[in-house]
């Protein structure tokens, strides 16, 4: 049942809502995906697999940092290290948890393996 107090309460968050960063969301990647993203500001592809504890260890990382204001432009695509093999070799990756940064259409940076907050940061600071 909604009442006054509840209907209120909703009215209220409407503009607090509004006023949060926009959280930079995953994608699947495809060539056409990146290809639009690099057009629009800076990339990171992840090479994820869901088995992988590196990946499992880089994955709140990489969405608390993507949470922040500084990094709101930029646009992450995952990549499938067991089912998207072509890919991989197209990117040079060998790996997976590995990131790759591209500022604009040009590879700004990569690493593999690494789950240290701050080195993923310096990575993605690289694309902005």
């Amino acid at each position: 049942m909604l009442n006054r107090r509840t209907a209120l309460a909703a009215l209220a968050a409407i503009p607090f809502a509004a006023a949060l960063p926009a959280l930079a969301e995953t994608k699947p990647f495809t060539p056409a995906a990146l290809a639009a993203a690099q057009a629009k500001g800076p990339v990171l592809v992840e090479v994820t697999a869901p088995w992988c504890p590196t990946c499992r260890a880089q994955k709140p990382i990489i969405k608390s940092l993507t949470a922040r204001p500084d990094f709101a432009k930029l646009t992450v695509l995952a990549v499938d290290f067991d089912s998207q093999k072509d890919v991989l070799r197209s990117l040079g990756a060998q790996q997976q948890s590995t990131l790759i940064v591209f500022k604009g259409s040009k590879e700004a940076g990569r690493s593999v393996g690494v789950t240290d907050p701050a080195a993923i940061e310096a990575l993605l600071r690289k694309a902005l």
